[in-house]
């Protein structure tokens, strides 16, 4: 990542918002997508928590976009790396009982996620590009963040489904 997209992203998160009162509620992310039958509908619960952040006194600045577009990502990051855990073990498991010199499930998606994390972060770094430094290239960055994870969360949730 860039050194200026860093520094940007870390001052933005390091405002002092306490004082704003700007809370982060994850109950609009969270009732979606109980309410869903199927992993391939969970994108109608992408930026539920973010907006709903956002509509708060506050949540429409900079910084708070910031906050409630980074508490968002961090959560879909979280439930990322939980399904790639969850599909890791399951694909080690698997590839013990494959025949002989059949590709391993487990090592293809370890380098199926590597070239995503270059994806994604190339990608939000474009997006904030598009900005030319100013403000808006923060929030840019991190909607990007979060919606290109939650993306990626939901397409290991479907391979998970798919495959049982």
């Amino acid at each position: 990542m860039k050194p200026a997209l860093l520094l940007a992203i870390a001052a933005l998160i390091t405002t002092p918002l306490a004082a704003q009162d700007l809370q982060f509620d994850t109950a609009p992310l969270d009732t979606c997508l109980a309410e869903l039958e199927e992993a391939a509908q969970s994108a109608d619960c992408i930026g539920r928590a973010s907006s709903a952040c956002m509509e708060q006194p506050m949540g429409e600045t900079t910084p708070g976009m910031g906050f409630c577009l980074d508490a968002e990502y961090v959560l879909w990051d979280a439930k990322l790396n939980e399904a790639y855990q969850f599909l890791r073990t399951e694909y080690q498991a698997q590839d013990a009982d494959r025949f002989e010199g059949a590709p391993a499930l487990a090592d293809a998606l370890r380098d199926m996620q590597r070239g995503w994390i270059a994806y994604r972060d190339a990608r939000c770094e474009f997006e904030a590009s598009q900005w030319y430094g100013g403000t808006g290239s923060s929030p840019a960055f991190l909607g990007c963040m979060m919606q290109v994870t939650a993306e990626q969360t939901i397409y290991l949730w479907s391979v998970f489904h798919a495959g049982r």
